[in-house]
């Protein structure tokens, strides 16, 4: 698998995706995802066939990578980019939760799955451009639980960051909370953009 070691470094290309956008302590994707690969084959399996497994395997992984950075050691809440209930009880489960289920594994960050809530549906993300990926996220988040997540240094958790427009609607939700500090880890980043 094509790993990324962005935990490691500073000003890697996750991180560069918020500048001037949202302040993010740190941010990293544990691997490259491209067309085709095996990272691609393996995403859509456990997001799409039902292998849930596999999202905890990357999610203990992705774990273990930031433990080793240090550059994520203060994060004291791990939050899962939310899936608009529908979608999430059409799949049967939300992927960045099983991935924050790894992740809070190995480092013992506990995991909150109802604090940040998507209020409406977005059509996929796929096929669109960065504009549209950016127009199709606004006001689509909504923090529910404030007091959960004050003065805290949370982590946003998710599968694959491409333009970090879904990442970036959260991360201005997430800020607009008092004292809350935010770094990001995706399981992917995508290089095709």
């Amino acid at each position: 698998m094509p790993l990324t070691e962005f935990e490691q470094h500073a000003g890697n290309p996750v991180e560069k995706i918020f500048w001037g956008r949202a302040k993010i302590r740190a941010a990293s994707a544990y691997l490259y995802f491209t067309k085709n690969s095996a990272v691609q084959q393996s995403l859509h399996r456990f997001k799409y066939k039902g292998r849930k497994e596999i999202g905890f395997y990357f999610g203990k992984r992705i774990g273990h990578a930031l433990k080793s950075s240090g550059r994520f050691q203060t994060c004291e809440l791990i939050l899962p980019l939310p899936l608009f209930t529908a979608r999430a009880r059409k799949r049967g489960y939300n992927q960045a939760a099983i991935l924050s289920e790894g992740i809070s594994a190995v480092t013992n960050i506990p995991v909150i799955n109802d604090a940040l809530v998507r209020v409406m549906e977005t059509a996929t993300q796929t096929h669109k451009t960065r504009i549209q990926r950016w127009q199709n996220m606004t006001d689509k988040f909504m923090v529910k639980k404030p007091e959960l997540l004050i003065g805290k240094h949370i982590l946003l958790v998710d599968d694959v960051i491409t333009t970090g427009s879904t990442l970036d609607a959260c991360a201005q939700i997430l800020l607009s909370t008092q004292e809350v500090t935010l770094s990001i880890a995706t399981l992917a980043y995508s290089v095709s953009g």
